[in-house]
C-alpha cells in the first residue's frame, strides 16, 4: 500500500496582538473549519447530509465525508465518517501572547486527494487571518508556505510540488530480532478500546489503531487496496510485544465547539512508554503514524508521537 502525502509549513505574521491558548490546536482547527465552510460551501446548509452537492463538494469531502454506500471494510458500517484527509500541527510553543510583528508557524499535512485542494487550504488560512483568531480575534497575514524549507507559496504565487509517498508492506513478515522501542507521545493520544479510552497502552492496542487508520486513509483517500495480510495475524504478533516501562499520564484538554455550542473534553495520554520484542515488522506502521498521527481528533494535532528504536 502506498500513501501519498505532503507536509506544508505555514508562516503567519501577527498584525495585531494574538492571544492564544496553551494548546493552539483548537484555535487553528476550529477557526479553519468555520472559514473553510465560508470559502468552499456554496449553499451554506447546516447539515451536509441533506445537501444535493455533498458528493462533489470540497468542504463535504474534507470535513463531512461519510463512507460510500456498501463500504464494509474493517467494519466501516459501524462508523458515520471516514478519517479526515488532513492534520493540523499547531505551534508547540508554550507562549500565549504574540505581539504585533511576531511570526509563528504551524504545519498542515494533506493526505491523498486532499493534496489537490492545497489552494483552498491556503486561501482559507488567509481568510482566517482577516477574520482573526484567539481571544480578541487578533489578525495576522500569511507570509509564506514552505515544504522542507523551500518556499512554495508567497504573495499569491503557488508553485507545483511533488507529493511524498510512504510505503506500507502488503505482506506481514516476522523476524527473529529483539529490540526496545520507546514511544514518546507529544500531544494527547485518544484511543478507545472496548468502549473505553485507554490509559495503559498495550502494544497490540497501538497496532490495532495504526492498521485501521493507515488502511482507511489509503483506501478512501489514496485509492489503494487493503494489505494482503489479515488484521488478526498482525494482532497475534503484536500481543507478544511486552511493555518494559511506562510513565504515561492522562492529560485533560478542553475546547469550546461553536458548532455544537458546548465544551468538549479531548483528553488523552502523553508521556513515554518502552516496548520490547520483535518490533521490526511493525516499524513501517509506526513510522507512518509519526506523520499521520493516531487516535481521535487528529485534525486538531492530537495523537502526535515519535519513536526511538534501540537494539536490545
Amino acid at each position: 500500500m502506498k500513501i501519498n502525502y505532503q507536509k506544508y509549513t505555514f508562516y503567519i505574521k501577527a498584525i495585531e496582538p494574538l492571544y492564544l491558548p496553551y494548546y493552539k490546536g483548537s484555535t487553528f482547527r476550529g477557526g479553519f473549519g468555520n472559514a473553510f465552510r465560508k470559502v468552499a460551501c456554496p449553499l451554506r446548509l447546516i447539515n451536509c447530509d441533506k445537501c444535493l452537492l455533498k458528493q462533489k463538494c470540497i468542504y463535504a469531502y474534507v470535513f463531512e465525508t461519510p463512507p460510500p454506500e456498501g463500504s464494509t471494510i474493517l467494519n466501516m458500517n459501524k462508523y458515520e465518517k471516514i478519517p479526515h484527509p488532513f492534520v493540523i500541527e499547531p505551534p508547540e510553543w508554550r507562549q500565549q501572547y504574540f505581539p504585533e510583528g511576531q511570526t509563528l508557524s504551524f504545519n498542515l499535512i494533506l493526505i491523498g486527494s486532499a493534496i489537490d485542494y492545497i489552494p483552498y487550504f491556503i486561501y482559507t488560512f488567509e481568510q482566517l487571518g482577516e477574520i482573526g483568531i484567539g481571544k480578541g480575534r487578533g489578525k495576522y497575514v500569511l507570509s509564506e508556505v514552505k515544504i522542507d524549507g523551500i518556499t512554495v507559496y508567497k504573495k499569491g504565487i503557488l508553485k507545483k510540488s511533488i507529493s511524498k509517498i510512504m510505503e506500507i508492506p502488503s505482506k506481514f513478515e516476522t523476524t527473529d530480532s529483539v529490540e526496545n522501542l520507546t514511544l514518546k507521545i507529544i500531544t494527547p493520544l485518544r484511543i478507545r478500546y472496548q468502549r473505553k479510552f485507554v490509559t495503559e497502552l498495550n502494544f497490540h492496542i497501538l497496532v490495532r489503531n495504526l492498521i485501521r487508520r493507515i488502511s482507511l486513509l489509503g483506501y478512501f483517500h489514496c485509492g489503494e487496496q487493503l494489505p494482503d495480510f489479515t488484521v488478526q495475524e498482525v494482532i497475534r504478533h503484536a500481543e507478544t510485544i511486552n511493555t518494559v516501562n511506562s510513565n504515561l499520564r492522562w492529560h485533560d484538554w478542553e475546547r469550546y465547539s461553536s458548532r455544537q455550542e458546548t465544551k468538549m473534553k479531548l483528553g488523552g495520554v502523553v508521556g513515554e512508554i518502552v516496548y520490547r520484542g520483535n518490533i521490526a515488522p511493525f516499524i513501517p506502521y509506526l513510522k507512518a503514524g509519526e506523520i499521520l498521527h493516531l487516535g481521535k481528533s487528529t485534525s486538531f494535532g492530537l495523537g502526535k508521537y515519535k519513536i526511538i528504536l534501540d537494539e536490545a
